[in-house]
């Protein structure tokens, strides 16, 4: 257990959130005082965050409920310019259209895991289009430009890596660490905010922005990392054969998101109790002592309860309850995601790759070609081994449905309508 004073740093570090600090000491004695105001800044690539942003957003969770104040930070303007950290190649420049929609689609994700208001600890949504949209370039080089030398800027891991691997890096790019550093210097000027939190690729970027503070006159800024999570066999976290794992209902559902936790690895169940649910430490230790097939039991917690910040507890439950009718008791429910297919086009015959990608199994008919070939793809619990294989009205059941499986944990039913 660790020695920190502060409720704060002792639950993160408890947990296993802390990567880097630095300042520790510092940091421990705001949050004593419960005076930390921290953000985490989220660009708008997407419609939705994915289960890699949900380390820092737990952060910011306990941040708060440790009597302290988070800030959200939403990237209305870095998202023009694209952040390269941990990237080999440019991300594709969004319209600002597509940034605003992204920007209201993902907003609604806070809102599960903290309180937002004007209260001393209540959470802050801010965009950095506010301010960086509204800079004049010569203003920005004499005032904020100045304090940044290119020597340091090219010994980044975000910058280094593209050099040293001969890659494309393009000056727009070069910038988003300036303007990543700009963000913490304003927010500490409007918000009083001192400490930037983030994942331990964004360590350079972050105390770029503690330095750049000090040099523009700000008070004292920390910056805090988590580690980058991948699960006990090596692979990246949140990462299925479907893509990545969305927190969107819309995107992946409350069920699939159930399986995703539901299917963790032996060796990730402790660990991910820590760092995605609010469950009592002793509580997780007594579900990490489990063995054997016991420790299934685990998991269907770890699944329920971080469906249930993420989703609500209703429907956590629910998707408990359709995993057991379909595993345990044999039986279809009527619960497990559903995907519509237009009657015409059923009668038609639809072939069982193109349901597969339909499902969200795969991302491709080559890659369910693969799953077909390794006996992965069933059709009402009975293996596909033609790939040319179509659904028809000859596979209904008297539910009027087919059901679709890929591997023994992911199902789906196909409906004509």
């Amino acid at each position: 257990m660790s020695t920190y004073k502060s409720d704060f740093m002792n639950v993160l570090a408890n947990r296993g959130f802390i990567h880097q600090v630095s300042d520790a000491q510092g940091l421990d004695d705001l949050a004593g005082r419960s005076e930390i105001v921290a953000y985490v800044g989220y660009d708008c690539t997407a419609a939705s965050l994915h289960v890699g942003h949900l380390l820092s957003i737990m952060m910011l969770h306990w941040l708060q409920e440790t009597g302290n104040k988070p800030i959200t930070l939403m990237g209305g303007g870095t998202t023009r310019v694209g952040d390269p950290s941990g990237r080999d190649e440019s991300r594709k420049l969004l319209t600002y259209e597509q940034i605003d929609a992204n920007k209201d689609s993902i907003k609604g994700t806070f809102t599960k895991f903290m309180k937002f208001g004007d209260g001393k600890n209540e959470a802050v949504m801010a965009d950095n289009a506010e301010w960086l949209t509204t800079l004049n370039y010569i203003e920005m080089l004499r005032d904020v430009g100045r304090h940044f030398s290119i020597n340091r800027m090219l010994t980044m891991d975000s910058v280094k890596m593209r050099l040293e691997r001969e890659q494309e890096l393009s000056f727009i790019e070069f910038n988003y660490m300036i303007l990543q550093s700009y963000d913490f210097v304003e927010l500490a000027r409007r918000y009083g905010c001192n400490l930037q939190m983030g994942g331990s690729d964004q360590w350079g970027n972050i105390v770029n922005g503690i330095d750049l503070g000090r040099r523009m006159g700000t008070h004292q800024l920390y910056a805090l990392t988590c580690p980058l999570l991948t699960t006990s066999s090596g692979a990246k976290m949140g990462k299925t054969a479907a893509g990545a794992v969305w927190l969107n209902a819309d995107m992946l559902a409350p069920y699939d998101y159930w399986q995703f936790w539901r299917n963790s690895e032996d060796g990730d169940v402790s660990r991910f109790l820590k760092l995605f649910t609010t469950l009592p430490l002793d509580e997780i230790a007594r579900l990490s002592a489990l063995q054997g097939q016991e420790i299934n039991e685990a998991k269907k917690v770890l699944a329920t309860e971080a469906t249930a910040l993420m989703h609500g507890r209703a429907a956590a439950e629910q998707a408990e309850q359709t995993a057991r009718q379909t595993f345990e008791q044999g039986t279809l429910a009527e619960t497990l995601p559903t995907i519509e297919i237009p009657r015409a086009d059923f009668e038609a015959g639809i072939g069982v790759l193109t349901a597969a990608v339909q499902a969200g199994f795969v991302t491709s008919t080559s890659e369910a070609r693969r799953q077909v070939k390794g006996g992965g793809l069933k059709v009402n619990d009975a293996t596909v081994t033609d790939e040319k294989q179509t659904l028809s009205a000859k596979d209904l059941t008297p539910e009027g449905v087919v059901k679709l499986s890929l591997g023994r944990k992911r199902h789906a039913l196909i409906r004509p309508v």
